[in-house]
């Protein structure tokens, strides 16, 4: 599609290739973005866009690093966008509502983490208002087209971040998924949509839809491309009360997948999509999976408590002064979506939390039998005339196997799957508890190898080699004590240049003593099991590997460092005390943790 250029795909293993052999520049890649943009016309993909003398600046800058300097940003010269609910300085924030627009003084720190990572931001763009909404056509800057066929629907509500990838306008962009706006936009564009666990890329400066379930996504051309851009964008946001330190947890090898059974899955008459769908089954099989036939039944009831049950009144929340001062601000079936929240009272809101905690307990046992949950990422695609039509029931179709996912705290990635006869794409959307989001990955990699796809709508073929995602920072370690930010001991972890990841408790699982005979004055953590246990609080902080073996050193007898259990993330290295040291100590378990004891005691 675009190899008028030379380049071929932004994808970032082909432009990182290039930077380091010397065939392409930064400044030759901001020219490609800025002629591929003038040729795709009034696409409505975009909001605002950065001014091209900016980007050549931004592109000077990274061209005069040095290699070495260079070498050390993960995202070096790769250009994204950013969908136009996420704030970016100096740059109007709209959510598509151009009378709610404001110009926010900071840059989200998500974005402010891709940025420092040498990654060039382009512009902003399009979304269904109020990020509400599977479609892409609830927007008065228009419908972002949809690049296989401008008479269907681009997805929503995520929709120019994900056509600007797929028509091979930036590398990567960043949406935001709460029922599915980074997944099912992803399907509709042939590419990758990765919807991380909740809280594992932070949410301040970005406007809320539903603020306890929201996440940044991320559309990528490749698997490999979306992990890279993850592992740069994640980390603790001490401004998102919802931000937390998420652990990784790994797929076996031979994993168990599941599959809905036939009389749960819905297609709404579309034959094509149905046959893809068992196409897909046959790939995950081939790559080592066993397919678990599952009842759906506590998953589909629980998609329809998202709009049929009293969390749209979170949406209210997040706008309700707005939208009653400047009703004829929004487009109508926003409106009348979010308006929807004034039958519902909080007596609805806790029989609807009653009952997601009893779906929760029956979709977990689903999780007993299976690794990874295999699901079409929608049913089907529509015209837009066909949406216009009838947008709020179509877009709950649309829903069908995305609006479970966050109110069950799990994570996906979107994948292609194939074309239909008319030649428009239909995707698969693996899904997995909390933590999975490398693992899904990593695996969605080798699914993109076995289908043999091109990427998008650039008709470029998948790169020989992946992207390599940037290290891991380090190793994660909790600390109970004196250790912790504040305290007396807190500056060893800091000269190591330790990074506080978050606030957390252990698993109810142990006790605190003060111990005896140490200054500075420090608690001992000792593991008793469930029956005499305390959740302990402490915090994680990710210590370079560099400085790990040194911190180790400094512990001395009766401390050490084991293996401790951290509530919601799972096994990480930390301070645990010798059982006999803690024989004449005062047990200060019931204080819940060191600090609360040395506040009780001044």
């Amino acid at each position: 599609m675009h190899g008028d250029d030379g380049i071929g795909s932004f994808d970032l293993a082909t432009l990182s290739d290039g930077y380091a052999g010397g065939t392409l520049t930064v400044a030759a890649v901001v020219e490609a973005v800025l002629r591929r943009i003038e040729a795709a016309g009034d696409d409505h993909v975009w909001i605002s866009r950065c001014d091209p003398a900016d980007l050549r600046r931004r592109a000077r800058e990274l061209d005069g690093l040095g290699r070495d300097e260079a070498a050390r940003l993960p995202l070096f010269g790769i250009p994204f966008a950013v969908k136009d609910n996420i704030d970016v300085a100096g740059m109007p924030t709209t959510a598509a509502c151009p009378d709610f627009a404001y110009l926010p003084k900071a840059t989200a720190p998500v974005v402010k983490r891709l940025l420092e990572a040498g990654a060039v931001l382009v512009g902003k763009t399009n979304l269904d208002q109020f990020a509400t909404g599977l479609v892409g056509v609830r927007s008065p800057y228009g419908v972002p087209r949809n690049p296989f066929d401008a008479r269907y629907i681009p997805g929503g509500s995520s929709s120019g971040s994900a056509v600007a990838v797929s028509s091979g306008l930036v590398g990567f962009s960043l949406g935001t998924d709460t029922a599915g706006s980074g997944r099912v936009p992803a399907a509709f564009n042939n590419i990758v949509g990765l919807k991380p666990t909740r809280g594992a890329l932070g949410t301040s400066g970005v406007v809320p839809a539903c603020r306890s379930l929201d996440c940044v996504s991320i559309f990528a051309l490749t698997a490999a491309d979306a992990a890279a851009v993850f592992e740069v964008a994640r980390g603790f946001d001490p401004d998102d009360p919802y931000s937390r330190a998420v652990g990784d947890a790994a797929l076996p090898e031979r994993f168990r997948f599941g599959v809905p059974r036939a009389e749960d899955l819905r297609f709404f008459g579309d034959e094509a999509a149905a046959q893809l769908f068992a196409d897909a089954v046959e790939r995950l099989s081939g790559l080592g999976g066993q397919a678990v036939t599952i009842d759906f039944t506590p998953f589909r009831e629980t998609a329809d408590l998202l709009y049929s049950g009293p969390w749209v009144a979170e949406r209210m929340a997040a706008v309700e002064t707005f939208l009653r001062d400047r009703p004829e601000s929004v487009h109508p079936v926003t409106r009348r979506i979010i308006q929807s929240a004034d039958r519902y009272s909080a007596v609805d809101a806790f029989r609807a939390m009653y009952r997601l905690e009893e779906l929760r307990g029956a979709a977990g046992r689903a999780w007993r039998e299976i690794d990874v949950l295999l699901v079409p990422t929608a049913g089907t695609i529509y015209t837009v005339d066909q949406l216009e039509a009838d947008p709020v029931a179509l877009n709950t179709n649309l829903g069908a196997y995305t609006n479970f996912t966050n109110l069950l705290d799990l994570s996906a990635i979107a994948l292609p799957n194939g074309f239909g006869p008319l030649g428009l794409p239909l995707g698969v959307t693996l899904i997995a508890p909390a933590g999975r989001d490398r693992a899904l990955a990593a695996l969605g990699s080798r699914w993109q190898r076995a289908a043999g796809l091109t990427l998008g709508a650039t008709g470029a073929p998948l790169p020989d080699r992946p992207a390599e995602a940037p290290p891991q920072e380090g190793t994660l370690v909790a600390v109970v004590g004196g250790h912790m930010e504040g305290m007396p001991l807190n500056g060893e972890l800091v000269a190591l240049g330790a990074r506080k990841v978050a606030a957390v408790r252990t698993e109810p699982l142990y006790r605190l003593f003060a111990l005896t005979g140490m200054a500075p004055a420090r608690p001992g953590l000792l593991r008793v099991g469930p029956e005499e246990g305390y959740a302990i609080e402490g915090e994680l902080w990710s210590v370079p590997d560099a400085g790990f073996a040194r911190f180790m050193s400094t512990v001395k007898a009766p401390l050490g460092i084991g293996t401790v259990l951290i509530d919601g993330i799972g096994p990480v290295k930390g301070f645990l005390c010798e059982a006999w040291a803690t024989r004449e100590a005062e047990d200060i378990s019931r204080h819940g943790g060191w600090r609360a004891y040395v506040a009780a005691r001044a």
